[in-house]
């Protein structure tokens, strides 16, 4: 992100960028990783280590462990995170549902949850999408029926991220069928050691295991586990997809792998004997490139778009489609720049390793290779590119 910053947050800017190299020094181990490739105890140390410093949930209000930074600090803090390399945080508890708790939540849920998301003691997970129930989120089926103190959950989610990670699933569930389906929705926070609930895992063209199968069976959750009213969870889990949307687009990532591709590439050219053509490369990541100086420019204006405004609500939706049809596009890129290395080294115990006095670049080859496979979901989680398209023609355009 280039913006033209005032003489206090270049200040700001240095702080910050201090920070990351002092915990994030050259050659750590951490550097690069994402959400799909860390475990589970980096992914808390990860955010442990936000937390101490005050920035674990940069956007959250101060009174909920928030920071008061103005949107140029946030956008700042997210420019030195991607230049940094930084590590992911886990996006259900900061990104998603820490937001709605302290937006809908009751000070005992705050009380409850707060902290431990913040500290990174304990993992969520997002319980939105059933078997015929994906981007028409709506027709979901599984029920919560009120039995004394309790809900009593029965049904099934699907593509649950890291679920065999999390101590705690928020889930929409219905409880009502009066309406249109929207208005019989509620907001259920799930205990995932409840009795009668069954993670069974996926396994996607990575070969990696990051997906889920979740059955609930009979699970009785406290009434007091609702966030907010019954029967109003479409408005939370709208104001939640924003979040997720803007953050899937993967601006700082996407930054990140241009520079990569351009480093690959030439070395490559150095030390392969056969290597992807110089004129096709420099084309195809210009127009790469151009690509991601659009999408940071929408980055640009949701950051700074008034709160509550339409242009705020509406954005994260062309970034999102965006962001993972570039995401996509680079890894195609990737694939086609590697060529038999992206097949013959990937998941080998045969494949080159780097280290911190020669960083060979082929040595990439699995992890890009991992990428563009994981990438081909992207366009359909958290809302399908066809999907996204349709709403802004109908909201933006008027069609």
């Amino acid at each position: 992100m280039d913006l033209e910053l005032k003489p206090e947050e270049l200040v700001f800017q240095k702080e910050v960028r201090d920070w990351f190299e002092t915990v994030l020094p050259e050659g750590h181990h951490m550097k690069g990783k994402t959400l799909i490739t860390q475990t589970k105890e980096e992914t808390s140390w990860w955010q442990a280590q936000l937390n101490e410093k005050g920035w674990g949930a940069v956007g959250w209000p101060l009174e909920d462990g928030g920071t008061t930074w103005s949107d140029p600090q946030k956008a700042i803090f997210q420019a030195e995170a991607a230049r940094a390399q930084s590590p992911h945080q886990s996006p259900f508890g900061i990104t998603m549902v820490g937001p709605v708790i302290c937006a809908f939540g009751s000070p005992e849920l705050k009380a409850q949850h707060l902290p431990s998301i913040l500290d990174g003691s304990v993992n969520w997970c997002q319980g939105y999408s059933e078997p015929g129930s994906g981007s028409d989120l709506a027709s979901l089926r599984t029920t919560a029926e009120r039995d004394g103190d309790d809900y009593v959950v029965n049904g099934q989610k699907i593509w649950t991220t890291l679920a065999h990670w999390a101590e705690w699933i928020f889930c929409l569930v219905r409880t009502s069928n009066e309406g249109k389906p929207q208005q019989g929705i509620s907001f259920l926070l799930i205990d995932m050691k409840s009795p009668g609930i069954e993670v069974k895992p996926i396994y996607t063209i990575d070969g990696a295991h990051h997906l889920n199968e979740v059955y609930f069976t009979d699970v009785r959750v406290p009434a007091t586990n609702l966030v907010g009213q019954e029967n109003e969870g479409w408005t939370y889990a709208k104001f939640l997809l924003g979040n997720e949307r803007a953050g899937i687009a993967g601006t700082g990532m996407i930054r990140n792998g241009l520079e990569n591709l351009k480093n690959v590439h030439a070395y490559l050219n150095e030390t392969a004997a056969e290597s992807y053509q110089a004129d096709a490369f420099e084309r195809r990541h210009a127009e790469l490139s151009v690509r991601a100086a659009a999408l940071e420019t929408l980055e640009n204006r949701a950051l700074f778009a008034e709160e509550g405004s339409g242009e705020g609500m509406i954005l994260p939706l062309p970034m999102k489609a965006l962001g993972t049809e570039l995401q996509q596009d680079m890894g195609d890129l990737a694939y086609d720049m590697l060529g038999n290395e992206s097949s013959i080294f990937y998941d080998s115990e045969f494949a080159p390793t780097a280290s911190d006095n020669e960083p060979n670049y082929r040595a990439q080859a699995p992890m890009m290779t991992h990428t563009m496979l994981f990438n081909r979901a992207s366009t359909i989680f958290g809302g399908t590119t066809e999907v996204q398209k349709g709403i802004i023609s109908k909201f933006v355009l008027g069609l």
